[in-house]
């Protein structure tokens, strides 16, 4: 995800679907810099993507667990969504839905192309279980945000961020298995640059009415390479568009590039029923 600061007033409306465990108290704060009006959103007291580790700490770095091969297979119940070969290389498109994948195939994985832009399923889910591996460039370049940067994105709207965050410091919120400006992971499980890693995400899609307002919050639970980063955070706000949304309303998935070449495979989904409305 792009450095977002300062977060500027038009892109502010994107960021109110936060995530924490309890309903956060938010406030912004208008700043005049070279000339233009710069807006920082604070989330309880926080600013969002913090630096300060007084402030906002680095997730505690934590071993790994083992690759399971057996637990990564997708099961009978589960669409696959890209197996390593052409076939399913078709199940994707550009995020318009005008062209072919802009990806291109290496290897048995998706590869991002820089400057093709983001990849999108062709078909649409809400709630489901996501499970997606991926693979920052074993040559390390740049630091920070600027290391091995792309993005998971469900219902085309809440991403979890893909980062090369072995022994690479950035601000929390945008470490790896973050929920990206949202939710600090609560550790950090990542592995060296060029090995295979594991996001096994259990969404819950949040529920709206008839004319697109927000009744119920959705969740996110993440565990990256076996290990718990998110803890059913909750969603706050909607979606990231100003147009009603259906109450069954679905979006693809998007797979972000932003100049890495980052690897993706074996991606499956398996959708859940929505949680009864309280």
């Amino acid at each position: 995800m792009k450095p977002a600061l300062p977060l500027y007033a038009a892109s502010l409306t994107a960021l109110l679907s936060l995530s924490l465990s309890a309903e956060p108290k938010i406030t912004t704060e208008v700043r005049e810099e070279n000339g233009r009006k710069a807006t920082y959103m604070f989330i309880d007291g926080v600013k969002v993507h913090e630096t300060d580790p007084a402030k906002s700490p680095q997730p505690k770095v934590v071993t790994p667990k083992p690759y399971d091969a057996e637990a990564a297979k997708a099961p009978a119940t589960a669409t696959v969504l890209f197996d390593g070969t052409e076939k399913t290389m078709a199940n994707w498109t550009s995020k318009n839905g005008k062209k072919e994948n802009p990806w291109k195939l290496v290897d048995g994985a998706m590869e991002s192309v820089r400057g093709a832009g983001y990849a999108s399923t062709k078909d649409q889910f809400g709630s489901c279980k996501l499970h997606i591996e991926f693979a920052t460039p074993v040559n390390v370049k740049g630091n920070g945000q600027g290391r091995g940067n792309s993005g998971v994105f469900l219902m085309g709207q809440y991403e979890v961020q893909v980062l090369d965050s072995y022994e690479n410091t950035t601000y929390p919120d945008g470490q790896c298995g973050a929920l990206y400006g949202r939710s600090v992971p609560l550790v950090n499980a990542s592995r060296p640059p060029g090995e295979w890693q594991t996001y096994d995400i259990v969404f819950r899609a949040p529920y709206h009415d008839k004319d697109g307002k927000r009744v119920k919050m959705g969740t996110f639970t993440v565990f990256h390479n076996g290990i718990l980063v998110q803890d059913k955070v909750n969603i706050l706000g909607r979606t990231n568009s100003n147009k009603p949304v259906a109450p069954d309303y679905k979006q693809p998935f998007f797979l972000q590039d932003h100049g890495s070449m980052v690897s993706y495979r074996n991606i499956w989904v398996r959708e859940l029923k929505r949680a009864p409305l309280d």
